[in-house]
């Protein structure tokens, strides 16, 4: 993969250009496919023939399949967040689910053991049914649509 912006070759994993810095897929001076300089008006690379219209290159896309099948059976823990890169509503889902058992068991004499597990695992079967069919969840934490 080259770089939109300055024909760098980058990384298919890169996020940005370690060049120009500028994203991966953004700008219209050149072929991401091979890097050939463009008139940042055609249609098609005449090295290459590749479409240059709508041509964008994310890099490191997280899968949805994935990430939803982690949702729908680790979610409880927020483990699809992780995967996602939302760090901060995974550590919330995992610490409620942990604290939450726990401290809610003891003062309730055991009905915290079971019920806030029960509503964890709600809560990440319908955000992982909401990944899987695109209703909501479309990105990860950097703004990549999910492939």
């Amino acid at each position: 993969m080259f770089c939109r912006n300055c024909g760098n070759m980058m990384n298919n994993l890169a996020a940005v250009c370690v060049r120009c810095g500028v994203q991966a897929g953004r700008g219209n001076s050149f072929c991401p496919n091979c890097g050939e300089a463009s008139n940042p008006m055609a249609q098609i690379c005449i090295r290459c023939g590749i479409n240059l219209v709508g041509a964008v290159s994310y890099g490191n896309q997280k899968s949805k399949v994935v990430a939803g099948i982690l949702g729908v059976f680790l979610g409880y823990m927020g483990i699809h967040r992780f995967y996602l890169g939302h760090i901060g509503i995974g550590l919330a889902q995992l610490l409620v689910f942990l604290f939450g058992t726990v401290v809610l068991g003891i003062v309730t004499c055991g009905v915290g053991f079971v019920l806030v597990p029960i509503i964890m695992y709600i809560w990440g079967f319908v955000e992982g049914i909401v990944i899987l069919t695109g209703a909501g969840i479309t990105k990860d934490a950097q703004g990549v649509p999910l492939k």
